[in-house]
């Protein structure tokens, strides 16, 4: 997966000084913060003498399980005779079902050997028929024939089969919205808080409104996981528009070109680049949601994890697992070399190049269909391997070895209770202890110290829907676990992000193993959790934190490598140490990057955490998982709309949000 985007610039203080700079602030920072504290003491000694201590009020909370439920009913009754399903929602239902069964079709009838040849050659290709290109088409080749002898072929064409279809509407659809978004400032403005919006919306939610529509099956999770993966191609096509060249545009404009032939001459080709990046970034996030879509019957490698999981079977789940991270390894190389060729050389001809090379990867692909056709299209039986016996075995070694009784660290399930126990059970306990009031009251002046006051009054309303949603309890549940996994995420990424900054080494040696974790579905990091902490809230905050920890390193790196170097010179010539140069220049200079690094922990270990209810974190991540497997939509719709609440409430506490000038 490409890096996570550079951070705005961090600013430099003026005259070269970093100290004096912070102290320039300090003057209008420090009253601000003092009056806060202060309106807190006052308003929360009034609160506990009108409004005393307690949870949420019974009387202030609206029951909409009931009402969910009916309308999920009626739905049910309604699909085969309603106008609405008859004339509108069934033909999309169709057309979905359609396409991704034409697309197995054509993927099936291929066989293995042309599948495998046009995952090959198409990797070639796009990276280029050289040396750089042989790699990555190794890398396909690898990640298709480890499917085949894990023997999850089917499953990973069905999978395929989803992704390609899913791709294809939500690029095109991301496509269509960037390009009004970058030519129109009133267009940009409206959609930006819409995107904003469904940057921080858990993958969960999602599937719950297309559930209670269209039931459980092929349309619901397609459906969703356009919705989910289309806003990365929309933002980067709007952003690739809006920074096209000026002096290209106004090359275009004096030789006579048009509005519409500056789009398609000038503007759309200085955009390819950052449009395939959207394209990659569409890619990964439709296949993380295609695997979370298993729970709504999509079938393919998500539903052979998630049933693997559900009974524990953690060689089932790395059988099906490996194969998902393969195909994500293969798609995020194959987009990512393609976008480092566009723009890189003069296009060369020849007849490894151009048309003539894809022509070429066509005819060694029908080649190989061919003779799939002669030889056998189905997975050679004898060419699989199962390996969920001894990972079930290893599994149960380090239950044996490796849970309790290990000298000095004491072992994976003593580490559990101890993190439980000492920090995540108080933590719940003290939030659930305090008076609702109280609460909202914190959430309230955090967000104003942050931003604005809009964006306190909707932190404030958003955790206040949790309470009138009647889920105040189990929202502070998974407001713990989100609080416990970011502080664990914040200490780790922050520390490791510089070292990568400072030392290189670190961050030869880090790389890969980011790039990797980066491009892992959410479903895949709750596989080696599960083996060795088992089925706990602790498994699933350790999945929320390695799924979370290559953001934070990567910006933090980012911005600290990237201070001002005539701002450390400064410091060195003044004597400063490295650790001084480090805690006095480059972390205050590098504020901006610290702070998007932990709006990125918050969106991305709140993700996490929910998926968390399908191994044992319990709370509303349960609530999602029970509603859409029992179909008890009043329960996982209600969850649902508390996870999105409490996605706002962090992502306004955790956002800074622009202030108009200070006199």
């Amino acid at each position: 997966m490409a890096d996570t985007p550079a951070p705005a610039g961090t600013p430099t203080p003026a005259g070269g000084g970093t100290a004096a700079a912070d102290g320039r602030r300090a003057p209008w920072r420090r009253p601000r913060v003092l009056v806060g504290a202060a309106s807190v003491l006052v308003l929360g000694l009034a609160g506990a003498l009108l409004l005393g201590g307690g949870g949420w009020p019974a009387g202030l909370t609206v029951d909409l399980s009931a009402p969910l439920d009916d309308a999920n009913q009626w739905v049910l009754d309604n699909r085969d005779t309603h106008p609405l399903f008859l004339y509108f929602l069934l033909h999309l239902s169709n057309t979905a079902v359609d396409a991704v069964n034409a697309v197995y079709g054509v993927l099936a009838a291929m066989g293995w050997p042309g599948v495998l040849t046009a995952g090959v050659l198409l990797a070639w290709r796009a990276a280029g028929f050289d040396r750089r290109g042989a790699r990555v088409a190794c890398v396909a080749f690898g990640a298709f024939a480890l499917c085949g002898l894990l023997g999850m072929w089917d499953a990973t064409l069905l999978t395929l089969a989803l992704m390609v279809v899913a791709v294809a509407v939500a690029a095109l659809l991301g496509a269509l919205i960037g390009l009004a978004a970058g030519l129109s400032d009133r267009v940009d403005r409206a959609l930006r808080p819409v995107l904003d919006t469904m940057q921080v919306l858990p993958a969960f939610a999602y599937l719950l409104p297309f559930v209670l529509v269209f039931g459980t099956g092929t349309p619901a999770a397609l459906f969703c996981t356009v919705i989910y993966a289309a806003p990365p191609m929309a933002r980067l096509t709007a952003l690739g528009l809006r920074s096209a060249d000026p002096g290209v545009l106004e090359a275009a404009v004096s030789l006579g070109a048009n509005g519409r032939q500056r789009l398609w001459t000038a503007r759309l080709p200085l955009a390819r680049r950052r449009m395939l990046l959207g394209l990659n970034q569409t890619i990964m996030m439709a296949l993380s949601m295609v695997v979370i879509a298993a729970l709504v019957g999509a079938g393919g490698l998500g539903e052979e994890v998630y049933s693997a999981l559900s009974t524990v079977d953690v060689g089932k789940a790395l059988a099906a697992g490996i194969p998902i991270v393969l195909i994500a390894v293969w798609l995020d190389r194959t987009t990512a070399a393609a976008g480092d060729r566009l723009g890189a050389t003069v296009p060369r001809r020849g007849l490894l190049h151009g048309r003539s090379a894809w022509a070429l990867a066509a005819g060694g692909t029908l080649a190989a269909t061919l003779a799939g056709l002669a030889f056998g299209t189905t997975w050679p039986r004898g060419w699989t391997y199962d390996i969920s016996t001894p990972v079930n075995r290893a599994q149960d070694w380090i239950v044996d070895h490796l849970s309790t009784g290990v000298p000095l660290v004491g072992g994976t399930q003593v580490w559990s209770d101890a993190f439980t126990v000492g920090l995540l059970n108080p933590l719940r306990d003290g939030l659930q202890w305090l008076p609702w009031w109280a609460l909202l009251l914190v959430v309230a002046v955090l967000a104003r110290l942050v931003g604005t006051w809009l964006s306190a009054l909707t932190a404030t309303a958003a955790l206040a829907a949790t309470g009138v949603l009647g889920v105040w309890t189990k929202s502070l549940d998974t407001l713990s676990q989100v609080v416990a996994a970011l502080a664990v995420t914040l200490v780790v990424g922050v520390l490791t992000g510089v070292a990568c900054a400072r030392l290189r080494w670190v961050e030869r040696w880090l790389r890969p193993v980011l790039d990797t974790l980066q491009t892992m579905p959410q479903f895949v990091y709750l596989i080696p959790v599960v083996a060795l902490f088992g089925v706990s809230r602790a498994a699933a905050i350790t999945a929320a934190v390695v799924y979370a920890l290559p953001a934070v390193v990567r910006i933090t790196a980012q911005g600290v490598r990237e201070v001002d170097p005539a701002a450390l010179e400064a410091a060195r010539s003044m004597g400063a140490s490295t650790r001084q140069q480090l805690f006095q220049v480059q972390l205050p200079l590098a504020r901006p990057a610290l702070k998007l690094a932990v709006n990125q922990g918050v969106v991305l270990v709140l993700a996490v955490v929910v998926v968390g209810g399908l191994v044992g974190g319990g709370a509303l991540g349960y609530d999602v998982v029970k509603g859409l497997s029992r179909g008890e939509m009043g329960t996982g719709v209600t969850a649902g709309l508390a996870i999105v609440c409490l996605g706002l409430v962090l992502d306004r506490i955790t956002q800074p949000t622009a202030r108009g000038p200070r006199p």
